[in-house]
């Protein structure tokens, strides 16, 4: 019987290899990713069972990858483990397609679990935000803090901002002009009714897509 494929994207390698070493002896780990782009470009390559991934990546955030792999890979199993309690976050992942989301402080057998109940179709959330999470989708279940419905360059650009990178390093690695990055600023600022960049920063982490730590 063909083992399940795991590929797993964090941009600490420390929880990457961590990760390896519990897994490897249930699944095949096909690879390991430490930014958002990658993951897609190797996940469409490799076409896993399982990703394991983490919400705060460089490049392309944990849930925008998501939104991307399940129309690349509708079938893929995708399971949060993050340090990101934030039940709204939680619940977002969930929206995007997510089979779980489990937290960088539950123990080693709960990851098993999840592994386990998402490969015969079930979902499941850590204990320690369930409850939290739960209520979101009792008081609606479409909306709490969800980001505005930016362009998925926009968002590309809003993040790589909110990390710092300049406009020219922007452009290089998205392979378009500065002035279709100056442009993106301006629609982004504009839709998100904010000026200035410390107030972007404040977005992309209330939003997790960029990570307060």
């Amino acid at each position: 019987m063909e083992r399940i494929r795991i590929l797993l994207a964090d941009d600490h390698s420390i929880v990457s290899a961590g990760l390896r070493k519990m897994l490897e002896s249930h699944y095949e780990i096909v690879g390991c990713v430490e930014n958002g782009m990658e993951l897609l470009t190797v996940a469409e390559e490799l076409r896993p069972n399982v990703i394991i991934l983490d919400i705060a990546m460089p490049m392309l955030n944990g849930l925008d990858a998501a939104r991307l792999l399940k129309k690349l890979l509708p079938h893929v199993k995708l399971i949060f483990l993050t340090m990101n309690s934030d039940s709204d976050i939680a619940a977002e992942a969930l929206r995007v397609g997510a089979s779980a989301y489990l937290l960088k402080t539950s123990k080693p057998p709960e990851l098993l679990q999840a592994v386990h109940d998402v490969l015969r179709g079930a979902s499941y959330v850590t204990p320690q935000i369930k409850d939290a999470m739960e209520q979101i989708f009792i008081r609606d279940p479409r909306a709490q803090h969800r980001p505005k419905q930016l362009t998925s360059r926009q968002r590309e650009v809003l993040q790589m901002l909110a990390e710092g990178r300049s406009m020219k390093e922007i452009a290089y690695l998205l392979q378009i002009s500065h002035r279709t990055v100056r442009f993106h600023k301006s629609g982004i600022m504009g839709e998100l009714n904010i000026t200035t960049n410390s107030e972007l920063v404040q977005y992309a982490i209330k939003h997790g897509i960029i990570s307060s730590l």
